[in-house]
């Protein structure tokens, strides 16, 4: 795949669906007038179809719950999207007519409105890495890298090793502290805030939280709802996490409830599969599941701002059955660079990255 369309999947179809409380359906929106996609700053014509010719006294418009407009009689409404999140947009009509009114709904899909630059990057030192190490989460803490594994498939020695938290010291690429899950679960991403070190699980629906300097469980918690954990990072305040999908979700790391979320997109389509996360001067650089490039994604919106191709570095690492993808984004503030490794790669790497 070229490095140009490291991020580019298929478009999907805009849906359109629309019920009432089992009654039959009079109404729905005109969807000739919809575009595949749209930026924010672009304008949409909203009109009801009326197949029917019932007498319309108004229509009331929303967009995501939020009330955008109303219109007397079935003329048509401009809207001029200024929302700053991005994916899809849930439109709802509310129509009165005849002394009765009915719902209708359909979305749109919000894309980013810049293509994301391709940045560029330099290795500075390479260094060992734990082949037996299926990374799943990396985070400088004190001047120490933590380093969340996951349960892998196995490594060239056909040794199956454990889910862990560990501290290394990434010079040497020895492991200084560790500390293993049970068999049952499989490690996930990891993010240190105020002391603690937080860390997810795949398919069990819950993470735990860590005393940072000695490693001691102190909490188990529970997901928002049933969910895969994959990433996370955090803004000093709350804690972002991704479930294989191109959501992420901002969670209060007090009671773990979903305080917003935001989805990646580009400015074609939306980002599925994100996965490890790093929080670097107020952006989220990301892993993306089985591209072998990090995106460097605004928090706010969701936009992908820029992408760093790293699928050279897989080619300096030793080849061996259990090699998997490039996982593993920590950024150490004392030297401005980012180490970056993958699944059972024997190196990591340092890189300077260039704007």
């Amino acid at each position: 795949m070229k490095k140009y369309n490291l991020l580019a999947i298929t478009s999907l179809l805009l849906l359109g669906a629309s019920c009432d409380g089992g009654k039959k359906n009079l109404f729905s929106f005109d969807e000739s007038k919809f575009k595949a996609m749209y930026h924010t700053g672009d304008e949409i014509s909203l009109e009801i179809t009326n197949k029917n010719e019932k007498t319309i006294d108004s229509v009331a418009y929303f967009n995501n719950e939020k009330r955008i407009g109303s219109v007397k009689g079935n003329s048509s409404l401009n809207y001029k999207i200024d929302v700053e999140k991005l994916g899809y947009q849930n439109l709802k009509a509310v129509v009165y007519f005849e002394g009765e009114q009915q719902e209708t709904t359909s979305r749109i899909e919000l894309v980013a409105s810049v293509e994301p630059k391709l940045l560029t990057y330099t290795i500075v030192a390479t260094y060992p890495h734990d082949i037996k190490a299926y990374t799943q989460g990396l985070e400088f803490f004190n001047g120490t890298l933590l380093e969340g594994t996951g349960n892998g498939a196995g490594n060239s020695t056909g040794e199956r090793g454990m889910s862990s938290l560990r501290k290394t010291d990434y010079k040497t690429g020895k492991v200084l502290k560790k500390v293993e899950l049970g068999a049952d679960y499989f490690g996930e991403g990891i993010t240190v805030l105020n002391n603690k070190v937080y860390q997810l699980t795949w398919l069990n629906n819950e993470g735990y939280v860590y005393d940072a300097n000695t490693f001691k469980k102190e909490k188990t918690f529970k997901y928002i709802k049933k969910m895969e954990g994959w990433g996370l990072t955090n803004d000093g305040k709350n804690i972002y996490m991704t479930d294989s999908s191109e959501k992420i979700s901002i969670i209060n790391p007090e009671n773990f409830s979903e305080v917003d979320h935001i989805n990646v997109y580009t400015n074609s389509t939306k980002v599925p599969a994100v996965n490890e996360l790093e929080w670097v001067d107020g952006k989220i650089y990301g892993n993306i599941y089985q591209k072998d490039a990090i995106a460097v994604i605004n928090p706010k919106t969701g936009a992908v701002e820029a992408v760093i191709n790293l699928s050279d570095l897989k080619t300096k690492i030793t080849q061996h059955p259990d090699v998997d993808v490039l996982n593993g984004i920590a950024y150490n503030p004392a030297t401005k660079t980012f180490f970056v490794t993958g699944k059972n790669w024997d190196k990591m790497f340092e890189i300077k990255i260039s704007q």
